[in-house]
Formats: C-alpha cells, structure tokens, sequence
C-alpha cells in the first residue's frame, strides 16, 4: 500500500505491557516490522492490553504471546521463527516481597533460557538487552565521566543502599547483563546491550511509569520522591529516544558490546528553574531551596560517546520529554 514501510520481518519484545517494551512495540510496527510481543500471563480480568492490540499496524503485524521470566522455555514459541529479539522484560519486586537471591535467579536463568532460545531458533540474528544505568553509576571510583568500560560494584550498591528495593534491583541489573554477555561471548550468538538512564517522556501504557512518576514529582508536588540522595544529577532520556537507539542498535552492523544511552543531565536545582519558568501553573519548588542537595552527587557523568559515534543522533530536549510526558497524564487522568 503506498505510504507504508517495507515488511522488514518479525522480531519479539519480551516484557511488551511495560513503559518502554509498549513504546518500542509501537515503534517496530511504524517502522514495517511485525513483532512478537510477549507478556505475562495473568487472572487478572482487568489486565487491559488495549494499548498493545490498538496500536496502528497491530491487527496485521502484532501477535501477543504469554511467557513467564520463571518458565524460559515458554519463550520459544515467542522467538521461533524471529529474526531478531529485543529482551526488555525484567522481574520488578520494589516492595521487597522476594529475596534478593530469588530476583538474581529468576533474571539471570530467564535471561539465559531467552538467550538459550535465540540460539536454538537458528533464525535470530541479533539480540538488543535492556540494561540500566544502574550497571554503571555505582562505584567508589570517582570518576568525571563514566562508559561502557566501568561496571558498577555490587558490594557498593549494598553499601549506599543497604537493603533497600533500588538495592537489589541494581545488582539484579548489573549481575543480569554480565551473565548476558558471558553467556553471548561463549556461545557466539550476536547481543548489544542498551544502558538507558531516566527514561522520561511520552507513554501508551495505561499507567503512569515509575520513572515518569518520579520525573515528574515536582510538577505533581511529591516532595518525597525528588528529595532522595540519588536523584540530585539526574541523566535523562526521551522514550522515544530509547526505543529508537533500540532499533538503530538493530540495524547497525558494527554495533557491539554494551551501548549508554543518555542525552542530557540536569541538577534538581536548574531542573525547578527550567521547570517553573515552563510551567508556572503547577507548585514546582524554587531553585533556591533546593540548592542544599548540591553535595549529593554520588558518580560521574554517563557519556554517549559510543552511541554518537555510530551515527544515532538524539532528537528530544529536557523540554521535549516533559511536555510530552505531561500532555500523556493529562490525557490519561493522571494530572
């Protein structure tokens, strides 16, 4: 049909309700893919999929598949027949109902058994990892700058955080990306990993992500949420930047190893003044009295360095991510 991309084959997206997966999902399918979209299979009657099934393109190129992280065979299904695989899915557990050993298994041996899958299909060309730049920010080495090189250590994390939800979900990251490329290297399948940073900006989930929600705690007034240590210098990134830099990692030839994805950082102080200045009809604090957590800073800054360099270019501002993100909860009730 003219207007329409060329059918460019079918990939799957592990974790495809979730905020960036359900932006990535969209993504593909504007860009001529059809997708493999895999989710959780629940009781839940009111689990609404909507914002998958209804995105354009999705009645002809989009099949939802149910997979578990703690069932990695139930992902073949999903990957058979794939020429690529984009590994979002990571189990979430921030009230601490699980034991940190629990979540380390469950994500390294899912991960695994999706890897494992990927091999046996014999079709997958490529896997693209989601990481965090939690594998990356922690680490008592006081460096300027961080890149790919630096991992962050996990006895650090314990050490900041002691046992806390963000704890473990960092280590969990950083031991999950490692056992990834290990696992890769050894057996020889392709594997990029992404390390996006605050991902922030528009979503089609039907609910508010946790780091728009967190984002956006001056605007909304949760005091709370933006007096934390670790969110004095916060990196930031578009969604549709991440899910973009996903693909472009795809496609690109000479992609390889792990890729930090992050196009600007602000201080909690000039973020409330470009915010206020912005938006003067919400309650944001004033730059002044949030000038005490200036010494907060815990690592350098995270650079794009080898993302830029393969020729991906950021299109989205610190402007760009809150507008959209704010217009998304307005629409969605949120604000």
């Amino acid at each position: 049909m003219e207007g329409e991309k060329m059918e460019k084959g079918r990939v799957c997206v592990t974790g495809g309700t979730g905020f960036l997966a359900s932006w990535l999902i969209k993504r593909l399918l504007e860009d001529g893919y059809s997708v493999n979209a895999t989710i959780r299979s629940s009781s839940d009657p009111k689990k609404n999929i909507n914002h998958l099934t209804e995105l354009p393109g999705a009645s002809e190129r989009l099949r939802v598949i149910n997979a578990d992280l703690d069932k990695p065979d139930s992902f073949n299904a999903a990957i058979e027949g794939c020429i690529g695989v984009f590994h979002v899915a990571h189990p979430m557990d921030f009230e601490g109902k699980e034991t940190e050993e629990t979540k380390i298994n469950r994500s390294i041996r899912g991960t695994i058994g999706i890897l494992q899958a990927c091999l046996n299909s014999k079709t997958v060309k490529r896997v693209v990892y989601t990481s965090s730049a939690s594998t990356v920010s922690f680490n008592d080495k006081g460096l300027n700058m961080v890149d790919e090189s630096i991992w962050s250590d996990v006895d650090h994390i314990r050490r900041i955080f002691g046992g806390s939800g963000p704890a473990s979900y960092a280590i969990t990251k950083t031991l999950t990306e490692k056992a990834a490329l290990e696992f890769a290297e050894k057996n020889g399948l392709d594997l990029v990993s992404i390390i996006p940073t605050w991902i922030h900006g528009p979503f089609v989930c039907p609910f508010m992500p946790g780091s728009v929600c967190s984002s956006m705690a001056m605007i909304i007034g949760h005091q709370d949420e933006f007096s934390i240590k670790y969110l004095y210098k916060t990196p930031f990134v578009h969604t549709d930047d991440v899910a973009r830099a996903h693909i472009f990692l795809f496609e690109y030839p000479e992609a390889k190893g792990r890729y930090i994805c992050s196009a600007v950082e602000v201080t909690i102080d000039k973020l409330a003044e470009c915010l206020s200045a912005r938006y003067p009809e919400y309650p944001i604090p004033t730059a002044d009295s949030l000038k005490e957590m200036t010494g907060s800073e815990e690592s350098g800054s995270l650079s794009s360095k080898k993302l830029l360099e393969t020729g991906f270019e950021y299109k989205y501002s610190i402007e760009d991510m809150f507008d959209a993100a704010i217009q998304c909860c307005k629409q969605n009730g949120f604000l």
